[in-house]
């Protein structure tokens, strides 16, 4: 067969994703303080977008989710483009560590920044600011203080970096010693000083030696305390029996021996260095209302745009060339888009609360037990969106409602199925929830997975044993074993 080369024509159908569909996915799946960061990035690259900073009541972001009549999404008109265009309000600021360390002189850094007349310019407001103090500087202040020889105190400097953010010692002594050119002796007799710094366990190279050092600064430590910490996988599986035999001591002082050792730290290091917590801030507000709930967007973490029309009819009336007119154009084409994305996301985000407030008002009004099975496909045949769009809306966003903060995630969970004919089926969670309120309410009897299988079979929950187990691992509750023997330590 002979090969030849040919020209062809076809027609064909292809799903094509525009710049401005890919910017409406991709504002959709942002959370708020992500969105606002975005936001700003395009005010600066954008000269026709300004920031409005008016204050937003958020009267045109709430809607009301009544179960008799739910209401429809109150969200204001779309933008025009001979307008100047808002979409909801800005809260942001700056954040940043402006603390000025000048090093040894406390005034040398000042000097630099003295007047002629002689007096000094010192730093604004905003470079004092405090900041908590890390574990390597706390640690080099008491070396400074306690080890006056200099040969010891570029040893202890030395172990200083080598310890990890609990406070252990991760370098072997002998490498120490190689590295720095001294004895082995000679380096642990430093590390002995340095495991009298504050806090107490610092610089210990396990787990036995950090608890050792605590309890001998409280002088607690004693035969039978030794032989406890020799056998602690033993106390972690809480083997009574066992450890009775190996600490000679009888139950009471065993009791008390754990109790001990669970008051102490076993990561000292990490009371400082901690990192800060970011607090989780809500999309949505979720608040009672006389027949129904009320469901608005959070407007103070919400950017509020404007196009400046004015100033792109100007800047167009006088533009020379076309080059400028197509980059004004294009400039301008851009912000509308912009502020269309940010319109359709919060319409968006509206819709998909609302529905889900409706589907969950069980769970808002009397609790996890009654969280009803939910499923994306739920939410979008309702809604009339494909499953994605639910999806991209549901992540990495929040719900303030009166039971507290949840991710729109949450309020999604697999179903399963009731005993009875004819029962309606439970949501998982509300399993879970069930499960762990047997296990909290125990009193003399330790209930064991079968049992908790049993007492639900009769509260209509058909369950296997195995769920049982699964979701009983994953709240990270122990097994009625070794629940048992934490009962006999009285733990």
């Amino acid at each position: 067969m002979a090969l030849s080369q040919r020209l062809d024509i076809r027609q064909s159908q292809a799903l094509v994703m525009t710049p401005q569909l890919q910017q409406a996915i991709k504002l959709l799946q942002l959370s708020n303080l992500e969105l606002v960061a975005y936001v700003e990035g395009e005010l600066e690259q954008n000269p026709l977008l300004e920031s409005d900073d008016r204050p937003s009541d958020g009267s045109d972001l709430a809607v009301e989710a009544a179960p008799e009549a739910p209401a429809e999404v109150a969200a204001p008109d779309a933008p025009s483009h001979d307008e100047t265009v808002e979409v909801w309000n800005e809260t942001s600021g700056t954040e940043g560590d402006g603390s000025v360390d000048y090093g040894g002189d406390p005034d040398a850094g000042r000097s630099q920044n003295s007047r002629a007349d002689g007096s000094v310019d010192l730093p604004g407001v905003e470079q004092t600011l405090a900041r908590p103090t890390t574990l390597r500087e706390h640690l080099l202040a008491q070396l400074a203080e306690e080890i006056k020889e200099p040969g010891d105190r570029v040893i202890g400097a030395h172990l200083v970096d080598q310890i990890d953010d609990a406070g252990y010692l991760t370098v072997e002594l002998s490498a120490a010693a190689e590295l720095l050119g001294c004895d082995v002796a000679r380096v642990e007799g430093v590390l002995k000083k340095l495991q009298r710094f504050d806090p107490s366990g610092i610089f210990a190279r396990n787990l036995a030696e950090c608890l050792t050092i605590q309890l001998k600064e409280r002088n607690r430590f004693d035969p039978a305390m030794e032989a406890l910490l020799d056998n602690l996988p033993l106390l972690a599986s809480r083997d009574v029996p066992q450890l009775l035999r190996l600490c000679r001591v009888d139950a009471a002082d065993l009791a008390e021996m754990a109790a001990e050792i669970r008051a102490l730290d076993p990561k000292p290091g990490l009371q400082f260095d901690g990192a800060i917590a970011q607090p989780v801030v809500p999309e949505v507000f979720v608040r009672p209302q006389s027949g129904g709930w009320l469901v608005e967007l959070n407007s103070e973490t919400l950017p509020r745009v404007l196009i400046n029309t004015r100033y792109y009819a100007e800047v167009t009336a006088s533009a020379q060339n076309k080059a400028a007119k197509d980059y004004l154009a294009e400039r301008y084409q851009s912000a509308n888009w912009l502020v269309k994305a940010l319109h359709q996301r919060a319409t968006t985000i509206l819709k998909v609360s609302r529905e889900i407030v409706r589907q969950q008002e069980g769970f808002l009004r009397h609790g996890v037990q009654h969280l009803r099975p939910l499923v994306l496909r739920d939410i979008a045949q309702a809604i009339g969106m494909h499953e994605s769009t639910v999806s991209r809306v549901t992540t990495n966003k929040y719900m303030l409602t009166p039971r507290g903060i949840f991710e729109l995630k949450y309020f999604f969970t697999s179903s399963i199925a009731a005993s009875t004919a004819g029962g309606d089926a439970l949501s998982a969670e509300a399993v879970r929830f069930r499960i762990k309120s047997l296990i909290d309410a125990e009193a003399s009897e330790t209930l064991s997975d079968d049992r908790i299988v049993d007492i639900l079979l009769k509260e209509g929950v058909d369950i296997a044993r195995r769920t049982v187990a699964k979701y009983r691992e994953a709240m990270h509750i122990p097994s009625s074993v070794q629940r048992r023997r934490e009962k006999a330590l009285h733990l």
